[in-house]
């Protein structure tokens, strides 16, 4: 069995019972950083073992790990904060089990897009989930895509470009396209900035930005 359990995005209390008691039962913790895992194991009196399971090795150790679920090991993957396989490690491991014919569980938790859509006030019944944006090519594309796409978009973008995506979403949406900016979610210094293009932009250019983000875009009209 692998367990895909998700962590806090910030505050250690959004960790579920469930999501312990798995992570002490199972043989073995695939992580994303062990350093940042060791301290969760630490809060709540976990002793486990862990292995680094990230992006820079996930390919390279994959069989092990599948060989490892064969023999019947039960298993569980963690990212740093939030659930596996949104915009972190775990898409690669999760198919590989379903062609081995793997059991899995995702276990429900955090993830930082959900909150953010919801206290964005923009339409929740349908939208499209666009994660981080290409750090240089292939940029401009990716929102040219949703210049006319009606549904809400969601988008995470770091603190050091969130201020080049406004503007080139400004530059292709049209300044006044309204926008919704969570940072910090369920953290001491949450915040939630609504207005349009042109208001975020003022608004972060001075205010020094912070934190991680999640950029909700209104669908256009």
């Amino acid at each position: 069995m692998l367990y895909l359990v998700p962590t806090p995005i910030g505050n250690l209390q959004d960790m579920t019972f469930r999501a312990i008691e798995i992570l002490r039962s199972v043989d073995l913790v695939l992580a994303e950083d062990t350093r940042t895992t060791g301290k969760l194991f630490k809060h709540f009196e976990i002793d486990q073992k862990s292995m680094p399971f990230h992006a820079h090795n996930e390919h390279k150790i994959l069989d092990k790990v599948i060989a490892m679920l064969n023999e019947g090991k039960d298993l569980a993957l963690v990212s740093d904060a939030g659930s596996p396989g949104i915009s972190d490690p775990g898409f690669l491991l999760v198919r590989a089990c379903v062609t081995n014919n793997i059991t899995l569980q995702s276990l429900p938790g955090a993830t930082a897009f959900v909150p953010a859509l919801v206290n964005s006030g923009f339409p929740t019944d349908r939208f499209t989930f666009e994660g981080f944006l290409p750090p240089k090519k292939g940029r401009v594309k990716r929102i040219e895509a949703i210049k006319d796409e009606s549904r809400t978009a969601v988008f995470y973008e770091s603190p050091h470009r969130i201020l080049k995506t406004l503007s080139q979403m400004a530059e292709i949406l049209g300044e006044e396209r309204n926008a919704s900016i969570s940072r910090e979610i369920s953290k001491i210094h949450e915040e939630t900035v609504r207005g349009t293009l042109r208001e975020l932009i003022d608004h972060f250019t001075d205010k020094k930005p912070k934190g991680e983000f999640v950029l909700v875009i209104e669908g256009a009209s």
